[in-house]
């Protein structure tokens, strides 16, 4: 029986963007530690657990909790996004003997690979061979008729303006009525649908017939659970980011 544990820090957009790397990682025992906020999405996994629970984030800078190294000594294979870029860390790991392999959590600036392949093909020698890199998330809901807008993201930067989404708004709503969505963290919203969890924002987001967003987590959300997708991307690379999905459209725009 090979027990594995794999860590997976980041946003939202980076895990769902390595759910396939991640589930090609499955052996008799998995774990997959990720942070808070993203536990509901990995359901494949035997246990699933936030990194800050864990105490990882001590090691290599306090005394992290006994219970931490017993549990890290029980696995036979621990593949980690987490502390690839701080040598203290990867350090301490080596003097325990702990069975780590490191990867680095971003494609690199001069990457040309999607940032699904990438984390892909970072694990090919170590987990079970897959037919593409397409994540997904399983929420078996029916389709209704309504649209999903999501006019934010994790960065200013990449949102296309709040005027030009209520203009787009006011077209959809003769063809289907418009939901707006926003996040925990995101500006007020006047009747916006804020969902903290976030399967159940993904079983909500399934549903829709139509969503539209910036290139943020929740829009790599609506991709990975099949609907329909425009993705609105400014500043940031869509060949590199842009959401995975059988049902996705990427729309460049400049201020």
């Amino acid at each position: 029986m090979v027990r594995r544990l794999a860590i997976r820090p980041g946003a939202i957009g980076d895990l769902i963007l390595a759910l396939p790397a991640l589930e090609s990682l499955r052996t008799d025992y998995f774990e997959v530690w990720v942070p808070s906020r993203n536990v509901p999405l990995v359901r494949f996994a035997g246990r699933v657990r936030s990194i800050a629970s864990t105490g990882l984030d001590l090691l290599g800078i306090a005394d992290p909790p006994p219970s931490l190294l017993e549990r890290l000594s029980h696995f036979d294979s621990i593949v980690s996004w987490y502390g690839t870029n701080r040598p203290e860390f990867r350090g301490l790991v080596g003097t325990l003997n702990l069975p780590f392999r490191f990867f680095p959590a971003l494609p690199p600036e001069s990457a040309t690979t999607h940032a699904s392949d990438f984390y892909l093909n970072q694990v090919r020698d170590l987990g079970e061979s897959t037919s593409d890199a397409l994540p997904r998330i399983s929420c078996d809901v029916p389709r209704e008729n309504f649209a999903v807008i999501h006019p934010f993201s994790g960065s200013a930067r990449k949102n296309w303006p709040l005027d030009k989404f209520r203009q787009l708004a006011r077209g959809l709503e003769r063809t289907m009525p418009v939901r707006w969505c926003a996040g925990p963290d995101d500006p007020p919203l006047e009747g916006a649908v804020r969902i903290d969890d976030l399967y159940e924002l993904a079983c909500w987001l399934a549903g829709a017939r139509l969503y539209i967003g910036n290139d943020s987590g929740i829009t790599h959300l609506a991709a990975a659970v099949g609907t329909p997708v425009l993705a609105l991307f400014g500043p940031t690379d869509p060949g590199i980011w842009a959401p995975r999905g059988d049902n996705v459209c990427v729309a460049r725009w400049k201020r």
